[in-house]
């Protein structure tokens, strides 16, 4: 099992920014994905960015469209954190952020319990 642990929302206003951030504990050493997910009121869940790696090889990260450019996803993979740099906020990116964790084959194996972000205009 691994567990994950959101921290860093808030309320801010548009143009602001903020830090999330997701520690993972537990069997750490089965991830190979982690990310971010973020529901709306009234909303279907979305995926917001993604990062993978593996020992052969760097890195990736995937962005949703709509954050693209202003949301930046990066891992201390010796801190088993994992951190959505969000700038540019716009009141549309108020949601609950939810943090994911698995492998390559089951990206979103594990959930965090969510942290609310909330962006007045």
């Amino acid at each position: 099992q691994v567990q994950l642990v959101e921290s860093g929302g808030g309320l801010v206003q548009a143009g602001d920014s903020l830090r999330l951030s997701c520690a993972a504990s537990g069997r750490t050493g089965s991830r190979s994905t982690m990310g971010w997910w973020r529901q709306a009121p009234g909303k279907e869940r979305e995926f917001v960015a993604a990062i993978t790696w593996s020992t052969f090889s760097a890195s990736s990260t995937t962005y949703a469209e709509s954050v693209k450019g202003r949301f930046t996803l990066s891992i201390d993979r010796a801190a088993n954190t994992a951190y959505l740099q969000m700038n540019s906020l716009k009141p549309e990116d108020t949601a609950i952020y939810y943090c994911t964790a698995g492998s390559a084959s089951s990206p979103t194996n594990y959930w965090g319990q969510g942290t609310q972000v909330t962006v007045s205009s």
